[in-house]
């Protein structure tokens, strides 16, 4: 192609770009549909006279992803991985393994080859920062929120990084074979571990030294020159590094190809939407993050984007998967993008409004339990404690791996050593193949066993930091929080570990076998969980006739919530785990007055629960929904106290950072969400 072909390519391109953009800025849609839309028009499906040639766009746009993973580089360091990883390391990980489990098996209950399954399943499971990033600022939110879900971005970009490099070598041989896969997986982090020593060495002493020039155009020559000598190394190493973007992707939309699939696209929509709230919400709950801050997290992140278009470019380009899938995968795309800023606008709503079908037991635990986590993370651990978490860690980990080990295994040789044993043995190959394979089950069964009764050693073992030992020949006052955290951890455990395993192991299984039996697993912890909240909630209404007992005497000579002593700390002795209630004066101006605990919806909107409230002489336990709050009550809260005080006495509340003032602003704004749905429901126990 000649310079004047190419010159009047990259003038269409970018001018159509540009057109696109500035309207769906004015529109106010995210800026990526704008440049989808620029393709279309510049591809040869749609009948406009502005067609850019394909080549030229790809080799443009490919200059375009390196540029763009390179700026978003800079934003990125091992420190902030670290941290990010503590909080959301986990809930990425979970909420990953179940998409892609999901979005394999949608696939294959629509009829997609199991290559096509698995590609489906990769692009389901990645979420779009450009566009929850866009979507957070329009909407300002803020809080504990952002925190959780940038943690959870940058967890999914590393996983959408090793999954681009397992599925090009996948669609490269044509054929999953677990020995590939851990040898390219090897490989990749021998080539970061290698490129990234070498880059902290070297790199920034050679800025350095550039930038001690003063020419900002030389050091911006020289990053970019290191940008594409990193780029090209990678592509020497075998390894993808720019495999389309957002205009070229748009050429490849046919609308034909839309209309003739549109099954497909519903169902994955719906896979993506409900799977990943349910996902991310879930992860997040288990990880003690709160329920209200799970569930905006869930609904933050139910959309897909720009890697999941990289991924299937990758499987079209290769020829493994059908070249509908592609524009299949850019129509999620869209509709999850429009419906994001809809959920996030919904997520406070939502969350006030889950504690009330939530059958009333399990409100008390999902109330309880971010107290607990709480407890775990701050109390003091000494060395041997560690490595006794640790050791226990690793005996999971090894059970998960022995038991992926033996399913991969026996799929893999159960024909060989059907015509070995056949021969051998002079038995019939049908009956050496189930003889191999019940010998496998018996080999599993002692090994998940095995791992169950570790998550349930690693339970106990949590449970004695959260709560103090009961004495010998003593009752133990934490016997129902603590039976409960046990099962509770015993269930994140079981879906943490179990979820990657059956995601793994699920192509080398019969459809749906690796599911049921994780399914059937959930099922008797809840069920288990179910039993244990009855008992629960007993404790936690005895807990409020003693803290109503508590504030006659506490309270009768103070002013209410003057600093961290009002802390209902024998209470938190005799029966344990309710969430260190705080004692509050409620004062005339505060929001709360004249509203009913059922307006209020403290709970459900800001995560806080009020146990007992005295009034005057007057003791008001486990106060009923219709329970209206006046000026002067003494309420016992448990939970989010920071957000109780400045709802109960804003003038005594104190904030200690700017992320804890942001969390209380967004708290207060969820429960003016929740003043203003209409609030007629019948009237019960505010404590479950």
């Amino acid at each position: 192609m000649d310079s004047h072909a190419f010159l009047q390519n990259l003038a269409v391109v970018l001018c159509v770009a540009a057109v696109a953009t500035v309207v769906f800025q004015r529109l106010r849609q995210p800026v990526v549909f704008g440049y989808l839309l620029a393709g279309m028009i510049i591809g040869p499906h749609i009948s406009i006279p502005l067609v850019a040639d394909p080549q030229t766009v790809r080799a443009l746009s490919e200059l375009g992803v390196i540029l763009l993973m390179f700026s978003l580089g800079l934003e990125f360091s091992i420190r902030k991985l670290v941290q990010v990883s503590q909080k959301a390391g986990a809930v990425a990980l979970f909420e990953c393994t179940i998409m892609v489990s999901v979005g394999y098996l949608v696939g294959q209950m629509l009829g997609f080859t199991r290559m096509e399954s698995i590609f489906t399943g990769a692009i389901t499971g990645i979420s779009s920062t450009t566009i929850i990033v866009k979507a957070f600022q329009e909407q300002k939110v803020r809080g504990r929120v952002t925190e959780l879900v940038f943690g959870i971005l940058i967890i999914e970009d590393l996983i959408a990084i090793f999954l681009l490099t397992i599925l090009t070598t996948v669609s490269r041989s044509g054929a999953l074979s677990p020995t590939e896969i851990l040898l390219t997986a090897m490989r990749l982090a021998m080539f970061l571990t290698a490129l990234i020593g070498f880059g902290i060495l070297t790199v920034p002493r050679a800025i350095r030294a550039v930038q001690k020039l003063g020419q900002p155009e030389t050091t911006l020559v020289a990053s970019i020159g290191i940008c594409f000598a990193a780029a090209l190394l990678a592509q020497s190493f075998g390894y993808s590094v720019a495999l389309g973007a957002f205009i070229s992707v748009g050429m490849m939309i046919d609308p034909v190809a839309l209309t003739e699939h549109w099954r497909a696209v519903l169902a994955l929509t719906l896979a993506v939407i409900i799977g990943k709230v349910l996902a991310v919400t879930t992860g997040a709950f288990l990880a003690g993050h709160g329920r209200r801050t799970a569930m905006k997290a869930g609904m933050s992140l139910a959309q897909i984007g720009e890697f999941s278009f990289i991924i299937a470019s990758v499987g079209v380009a290769s020829g493994v998967v059908r070249g509908w899938l592609y524009p299949v995968a850019i129509a999620v795309s869209a509709i999850t993008t429009l419906t994001t800023p809809l959920l996030i606008k919904l997520s406070n709503r939502a969350a006030a409004s889950i504690d009330h079908w939530l059958p009333e037991p399990i409100q008390t635990v999902t109330a309880l339990y971010g107290s607990w986590i709480e407890r775990v993370r701050n109390a003091p651990r000494a060395p041997t404690e560690r490595s006794a978490t640790n050791r226990i860690i690793r005996i999971i980990l090894l059970d998960a791996a022995l038991i992926t080990a033996v399913v991969i295994g026996v799929d893999i040789e159960i024909d060989r050593l059907s015509v070995i044993v056949g021969n051998m043995t002079g038995m019939a190959p049908e009956r050496v193949r189930f003889m191999v394979v019940l010998i496998a089950g018996l080999i599993t069964v002692p090994l998940g066993y095995g791992l169950i009764t570790s998550a349930k050693a690693l339970g106990n073992h949590l449970a004695r930091r959260a709560f103090a030992e009961a004495k010998k020949g003593k009752v133990d006052p934490a016997d129902a929080p603590r039976r409960a955290l046990v099962i509770l951890v015993q269930l994140a455990v079981v879906l943490a570990v179990g979820i990657p395993v059956v995601a793994i192991t699920q192509p080398f299984l019969p459809p749906h076998q690796g599911a049921f039996v994780l399914a059937l697993l959930t099922l008797l912890l809840l069920a288990a969980l179910w039993r244990n909240a009855a008992n629960l909630q007993g404790h936690a209404r005895a807990g409020a006739q003693i803290i109503a007992s508590a504030l006659a005497h506490q309270m009768a000579s103070t002013d209410g919530a003057s600093d961290e002593t009002t802390l209902l700390e024998d209470v938190n002795a005799v029966l344990p785990g309710l969430g260190e209630p705080v004692a509050i004066r409620v004062v005339p101006q505060s929001i709360a007055v004249g509203k009913s605990l059922t307006q209020l919806n403290l709970r459900g909107a800001t995560g806080a629960t009020v146990l007992a409230i005295r009034r005057g002489t007057t003791q008001i336990p486990t106060p009923l929904g219709r329970e209206v709050i006046q000026a002067n009550d003494v309420v016992a809260v448990a939970g989010a106290r920071a957000v109780a005080r400045a709802i109960f006495a804003p003038d005594l509340a104190r904030i200690r950072d700017d992320m804890e003032g942001a969390e209380i602003q967004s708290e207060l704004e969820a429960l003016n969400d929740a003043l203003l749905v209409d609030q007629k429901r019948t009237p019960r126990s505010f404590l479950p």
